[in-house]
């Protein structure tokens, strides 16, 4: 039988309604269906170290990384299901001064160990291990990992060497129901803070 819980809901059981309300209402998109939410806001920072700028090509192929810099950059995020499939897909639009529109995809899936572990993947079946949490009304996900998907396998890879350990959260605001934070780090032990971005987003129309 199909499982048409939201995937995140599907993740964290009970802790599901432990999450902010505006969490879980741009999350509760039923996995099988043409479900869509969109999300626009601002990002306070886009940053990435001269360490990854050595990483960029590996980024660019794929589809992992953000490579420009910038201040107050304009976002939507568009939230998507499919009726063939129980994956949730992501498309954030950065509008960087000057340049055309950035696109980051990817697409969500639960961990074939399922309990409270998602994978996020881009081009090529490179995938990022997360556990999800909800703490403090916050959505939080911790990097375990990046493994390849080549057909039922998920084969480990050590790209954390390379890339550093995600910390991503999404933290409802307390003074505005409609509004929350976002906050993504990617640091590495020798090298610092890798890449990061931190924003502000309003629900949108659904």
């Amino acid at each position: 039988m199909k499982d048409t819980r939201p995937v995140f809901q599907q993740a964290l059981g009970p802790g599901w309604e432990q999450l902010g309300d505006v969490i879980r209402r741009h999350y509760t998109m039923a996995p099988f269906s043409n479900a869509h939410v969109c999300v626009r806001g601002t990002m306070d920072e886009v940053h990435h170290s001269p360490w990854a700028r050595v990483l960029m090509p590996f980024g660019r192929l794929f589809g992992a990384l953000v490579p420009y810099r910038g201040t107050r950059v304009p976002i939507e995020v568009h939230y998507r299901c499919r009726p063939g499939n129980a994956l949730l897909y992501w498309d954030r639009v950065f509008s960087f001064e000057g340049r055309a529109p950035f696109h980051f995809r990817s697409h969500m899936a639960r961990a074939p160990a399922g309990g409270g572990e998602v994978i996020e993947y881009v081009r090529f079946g490179l995938g990022m291990r997360l556990a999800v949490s909800a703490e403090e009304g916050a959505l939080v996900f911790r990097d375990l990992g990046y493994v390849w998907r080549l057909g039922r396998l998920h084969l480990p890879l050590p790209l954390g060497l390379l890339m550093g350990t995600a910390y991503v959260e999404e933290r409802p605001d307390p003074d505005d129901a409609d509004r929350f934070t976002m906050r993504m780090v990617l640091r590495h032990r020798w090298f610092g803070d890798v890449f990061r971005y931190s924003g502000r987003f309003r629900l949108g129309s659904q």
